[in-house]
């Protein structure tokens, strides 16, 4: 069998959990170098899955021939410069989410990817849970028909608990590293699942996004947001509330609900029945299909395999640069929406 042969650049919590396990879980993923500014992580996890090559500067990655794809897992503001340096160096590209920190950098990212016909896919996850992809097959099957309004929610203690740099000195709460919080953590997951479970575009935003709580090893309020609460209106008038949270204490709130024609779906609430259907006319359909993966709970996210797989068979990831810049302008919206206290077209 081919192999997809990968450099990861960056060995931090995702790719500890998420990419480097299922890389290496896939018949064909192969994992050949390692990089991570802080070379101890690049060498805890080179260990693990037999690697030799570890290194701290990524541009050593790039230049490996037998690399044919890199995962970028750093923090957000490198995500542009290093994917377009991969694009152009002959190399697929899985980067992460937020793509980019401007919506100018994700287009040059799309652009490179055309330019050089290499892969570019961005890791959304929630779409590849499996209540999503039940929830998206009930909602094209028409049997709750035209959805009027959602509820979608990701809330945690905060990835300070999570991160590899645990604690408040983390990349995540300062704004030159990450350049937007919360919203970019878990609100734009949710951006991208909810355009892709009604299969349309936001086209326009209302936002809170505050900084209530966390603080940096200064003791002072960090520089990016800890909370949002987001209205987003549809193409087709459907609107609804997107709410990204650092400050969930006890479980995680990973759930969705869509309030529909013909009764409501309710997404990741039950640990039992991950989708349940409260039709109009009182009947209840339950659903056990898998669960929604969590930091608390790992499941498979689907990313890494999607990636190989769509190289493989030379055709474009389904989560493409356009799809990850779309979530990301819906990010922008919200930003810009809370800075000017009016409602914002979504531009992509």
């Amino acid at each position: 069998m081919k192999k997809v042969r990968f450099g990861l650049i960056g060995a931090g919590s995702i790719a500890i959990y998420r990419h480097a396990p299922e890389i290496d879980a896939h018949p064909a993923g192969e994992i050949l170098a390692i990089c991570d500014i802080r070379p101890e992580r690049a060498e805890l996890l080179a260990e693990q899955y037999d690697v030799e090559d570890i290194c701290t500067d990524y541009k050593d990655v790039l230049a490996r021939d037998d690399v044919d794809a890199v995962v970028v897992a750093t923090p957000n503001r490198y995500h542009a410069q290093i994917t377009i340096e991969a694009l152009e160096a002959g190399k697929h590209v899985l980067c992460e989410k937020p793509m980019a920190t401007s919506l100018a950098d994700a287009h040059k990212m799309i652009e490179t990817s055309i330019k050089t016909g290499k892969k570019l896919m961005i890791g959304h996850n929630q779409r590849l849970m499996a209540p999503h992809i039940k929830a998206k097959e009930l909602l094209d099957s028409g049997v709750l028909g035209r959805v009027f309004s959602f509820r979608t929610t990701f809330g945690h203690p905060g990835p300070e608990m999570w991160s590899q740099d645990q604690g408040p000195h983390t990349w995540f709460f300062k704004k030159e590293e990450a350049f937007v919080g919360s919203m970019g953590d878990l609100g734009v997951h949710k951006a991208d699942l909810i355009r892709w479970l009604l299969g349309e575009e936001v086209v326009e935003a209302g936002a809170f996004v505050e900084t209530l709580e966390k603080k940096d090893e200064n003791g002072k309020l960090i520089t990016v947001d800890d909370n949002a609460v987001c209205i987003l209106k549809t193409a087709s008038g459907t609107v609804g509330q997107l709410t990204a949270s650092w400050t969930y204490r006890g479980s995680e709130d990973n759930s969705t609900r869509l309030y529909c024609e013909k009764g409501v779906m309710i997404l990741g609430e039950d640990p039992d029945w991950q989708v349940e259907v409260q039709f109009a006319n009182g009947e209840v359909a339950r659903y056990s299909v898998g669960a929604v993966a969590t930091n608390e709970v790992q499941v498979e996210s689907g990313i890494p395999r999607m990636f190989i797989d769509a190289l493989l068979a030379g055709q474009d990831p389904e989560i493409s640069g356009e799809e990850g810049l779309k979530a990301l302008a819906i990010v922008v919206a919200c930003l810009k929406s809370a800075e000017t206290g009016r409602l914002v077209k979504v531009e992509y």
